[in-house]
């Protein structure tokens, strides 16, 4: 199972608005004859993969599956058919489907004559596909927060400076994140201020991935002709207030797809986070990389919008400017975001955290 894990992660980015599926097909000894994983919305699933590689040798053997196998036809027909043509003896799968269009495939399995077992690693294999899961369950794509800070907490100096905090290998790392995410967001202070690009670049295998630039231009101020993100290398979507002028509107619109979304409730600065989440899902978008700075952080936060936080902290010391979380509503400890670490890793001189927010990430029971 922790191999078909693995390679469900090999189709993050490239598969939405569909889940990421890995699948090991045994034989009847028990010996690994194939394997495959979700590459594309589309396109054949997992188990379709893992079947044809595994040929005749399948028949008689387990399949080992991290979601529980579709049983209807969409694009593809149901994997649960596909298993069961095959003369498999046995399925395991990590997580049940908890959409009512794709579930069934188990009983299905189960009614065909298969010994058919659940929840194997699911916690694992929640994890890898957060993004669809938290878009299925909570109706809004999966916010990953990435930033870069110094040990203070420092994400730019007392004179605006901020290039560069962390190493190379950190900026090259943040690459990976985007290439697997579907969208890459930022907000008006960080376009203004860094003209950032947004792309994947350097990431190898993942030449063709594109997720969608978004910028969370308020005032329709911020981007303008000539500005890196409108260069064509992807997608471009700038989300304005729905008062934002006129004429910087059709400025953009010219460049870009522009989108209008009420303002922030209560007064608060910036877009309706709610609203700017539901049109990104109503975009097919499952996963967002938010880069922006502390102001859209704190927004985020301050609306129960982030999932996951990866922090890139460099071993410097700055003393005085921005910290990484503007606001978000907490104003005591009573009130902190708690979050549970799930991986520490060096990059480079830096040190890479990434946690989640357990009340967000809800998770099966593990079975054998």
């Amino acid at each position: 199972m922790r191999r078909a894990i693995e390679l469900a992660a090999r189709g993050l980015g490239a598969t939405s608005p569909n889940p990421v599926v890995g699948c090991v097909v045994l034989d009847a000894a028990g010996r690994p004859v194939g394997e495959g994983w979700h590459r594309r919305a589309g396109g054949p699933h997992a188990e379709v993969h893992a079947l044809a590689e595994a040929g005749e040798a399948a028949r008689g053997g387990t399949a080992v599956v991290t979601l529980e196998p579709c049983n209807h036809t969409g694009r593809t027909g149901p994997c649960a058919d596909a298993l069961i043509a095959a003369g498999l003896a046995r399925v395991v799968y990590a997580v049940a489907d908890p959409t009512p269009r794709a579930a069934g495939g188990a009983a299905a399995l189960a009614a065909a004559g298969l010994d058919v077992a659940g929840g194997l690693l699911a916690a694992e294999a929640e994890a890898v596909n957060a993004p669809w899961l938290t878009a299925v369950r909570l109706g809004r794509p999966h916010v990953r927060w990435k930033y870069a800070a110094t040990l203070d907490g420092r994400v730019a100096a007392a004179d605006g400076t901020s290039r560069w905090i962390t190493s190379a290998e950190s900026r090259a790392d943040v690459h990976r994140l985007r290439a697997g995410s579907d969208a890459v967001l930022v907000g008006s202070g960080t376009a203004r201020a860094d003209d950032p690009h947004l792309a994947v670049r350097g990431v190898p295998g993942a030449e063709d991935r594109r997720p969608l630039r978004v910028v969370a231009d308020t005032e329709a101020a911020a981007v303008r002709p000539g500005a890196r993100v409108l260069d064509g290398a992807a997608p471009t979507l700038l989300a304005v207030a729905h008062d934002a002028p006129a004429e910087r509107v059709e400025r953009l619109a010219a460049h870009a797809e522009v989108i209008r979304l009420p303002r922030a409730p209560g007064g608060a600065p910036g877009l309706d986070v709610a609203a700017l989440l539901a049109a990104l899902h109503e975009r097919g978008v499952r996963s967002v990389l938010l880069e922006g700075g502390p102001t859209l952080a704190g927004s985020f936060a301050a609306a129960g919008a982030i999932d996951e936080v990866t922090g890139y902290l460099a071993p410097a010391l700055l003393g005085a400017g921005p910290q990484a979380l503007a606001g978000g509503g907490i104003t005591t400890v009573a009130r902190a975001l708690r979050l549970r670490v799930t991986d520490v890793a060096r990059i480079g001189p830096d040190l890479r955290i990434t946690a989640v927010i357990p009340a967000l990430i809800p998770t099966a029971p593990e079975e054998s």
